[in-house]
């Protein structure tokens, strides 16, 4: 067969079939639905005796019979997920005889494993995975050496594959058992890690972000509104806020050019319950706030010994492209309104007169996404150290009333307004009782003025998921956030903004809800 493109190799010396039959086992956790194996080598090279460890595997039945289909060309299981297609093409002389076979009805939706897929040649998928069995010489006769190498779309997840594999070991979980975590609204994803004494930790698996279209200023989106490319700014930050006594977790392991770390478990005990949040947990999390805002913090953190990182501005520009979202994404999908360009340009220079005096102010880490679904309950630990914190890798140096909102003014769970003016009174307290500069009225507008931009950002961020990404899900929030937007717009000093949307996208103050 005849490759083209990138391909990704890994080599295994197999001792004997026990070391077989566990290498199965585990290219059975990698593999789904759609995807094709192609085994080669020469006869007794270990090619059976994979596949069957791999379909007994995939079928939850030790026992199961599964005979070489050299005779009946293919032979179909029913796996546990989903079914499994073993082939021998070693009798098929052409790519014809296949479609004979009823291959493709076959094939849809299945696990393919095939056996002498050379014997068609170009005829068989580029992308796929490829098993090379070989009987070394002068070895013992047990042994068995293989090669496997990822074809077109398979060679970046069998990089990834590999590179897990690789770094579990250093962090002291080889063999732990993986499980599947929710995930966040973002390409990252997470499993947790489970080894044979019960302890756990958190695999991380944040691939640095692909080409993006230029949107503005020969950037993407994602490096104007100042979000990571990579897993790099996590690993400083993280660093960065545990040196500061805050709970973030422990960086076992990582490797940054894969865009994987192995993390502490801190467990997943919420601040909220089905009620809503957790009065004594939200403020907890509002004395942290302060406590670091409180701090005389740095702009520049280390990702290592020798590498540092410069903590991004949450500048203009960044803060104007998310506001937009709602424009982009909000007001065509959910308010069914396309906003002219003159109404763009009057939103931008109301937002501009708001932000500028909130960017020249004195500034802070700005975390960006300090909610109920990033804060975890750590009881066994003592004051702010209760609150373990695990979403922080878009760290900017912006205002501190930015995450005093995040949190208060919570996308996913209602913060009663009698709790939100609480919480906010006990922040601002702490951060007088620290510096009787403080000025809380002006704190307070802050406070108003970056809601309203949150609320903006997150409206146009939701819709998009829906429309683009296929996440339905997060528009069950939009009620919420829009009435977080007609609260932060009753403030006297966003009057202006509030009468841009009453003339634009009245949807986004709950009028004309649908």
């Amino acid at each position: 067969m005849t490759e083209t493109g990138a391909a990704t190799r890994w080599q295994f010396v197999l001792r004997d079939e026990t070391v077989t039959v566990m290498l199965a086992s585990k290219v059975a956790g990698w593999v789904k639905a759609g995807d094709l194996l192609t085994l080669s080598g020469d006869l007794g090279a270990g090619k059976s005796t994979f596949a069957r460890a791999l379909i007994r595997e995939l079928t939850n039945d030790p026992t199961l019979d599964v005979p070489s289909p050299t005779f009946t060309l293919v032979q179909v299981y029913d796996g546990r997920a989903f079914p499994i297609v073993h082939a021998d093409l070693y009798r098929i002389e052409t790519v014809d005889e296949l479609a004979e076979l009823g291959w493709d009805e076959a094939a849809d939706g299945a696990l393919v494993i095939v056996e002498w897929a050379d014997r068609i040649g170009n005829g068989i998928a580029p992308d796929r995975l490829d098993l090379q069995f070989s009987i070394p010489a002068d070895a013992d006769p047990r042994r068995r050496d293989m090669v496997m190498t990822g074809y077109g779309r398979f060679a970046p997840r069998l990089g990834e594959i590999k590179a897990i594999e690789d770094l579990l070991p250093e962090a002291g979980f080889d063999g732990a058992a993986r499980r599947y975590m929710t995930g966040d609204a973002s390409t990252r994803a997470y499993e947790r890690l489970t080894r044979s004494d019960g302890r756990t930790a958190v695999l991380m698996i944040s691939p640095p972000r692909a080409d993006a279209p230029v949107v503005r200023y020969g950037k993407p989106y994602h490096l104007i509104a100042q979000l990571a490319a990579d897993i790099r700014p996590f690993i400083a930050i993280d660093k960065a806020l545990r040196q500061q006594g805050i709970s973030a977790p422990e960086i076992y392991a990582a490797n940054i050019d894969a865009g994987l770390a192995v993390l502490e478990d801190l467990g997943s005990e919420p601040c909220v319950t089905a009620d809503g949040p957790i009065a004594e947990r939200y403020l907890e999390a509002v004395g942290l706030l302060g406590k670091l805002h409180g701090a005389t913090l740095p702009t520049t953190v280390p990702i290592d010994d020798a590498t540092p990182y410069q903590i991004p501005p949450y500048d203009l520009d960044a803060l104007l492209i998310e506001a937009e979202l709602m424009i982009d994404w909000y007001a065509p999908q959910i308010a069914k309104v396309a906003v002219s360009a003159s109404a763009r340009a009057t939103f931008l220079a109301i937002y501009t007169r708001l932000l500028q005096p909130l960017i020249d102010a004195p500034a802070t880490w700005c975390l960006r996404d300090v909610h109920s679904p990033n804060l975890i309950w750590l009881p066994d630990r003592r004051g702010t150290a209760r609150i373990g914190i695990v979403d922080f890798q878009d760290c900017v140096m912006g205002h501190p009333a930015y995450d005093v909102a995040a949190l208060l003014q919570d996308a996913r769970v209602t913060v009663p307004d009698a709790l939100e003016l609480r919480l906010l009174g006990a922040y601002a307290q702490m951060r007088k009782a620290a510096d009787p500069r403080f000025d809380m009225a002006g704190f307070i507008q802050a406070y108003a003025v970056m809601g309203v931009q949150r609320a903006t950002k997150i409206l146009g961020i939701f819709a998009r998921l829906d429309k683009r990404d296929r996440k339905p899900q997060y528009l069950e929030n939009l009620p919420r956030i829009e009435a977080y937007l007609a609260k932060g717009l009753a403030h006297p000093a966003l009057a202006e903004l509030k009468a841009w949307f009453e003339a634009y996208v009245p949807r986004a103050l709950g009028a004309e809800r649908s």
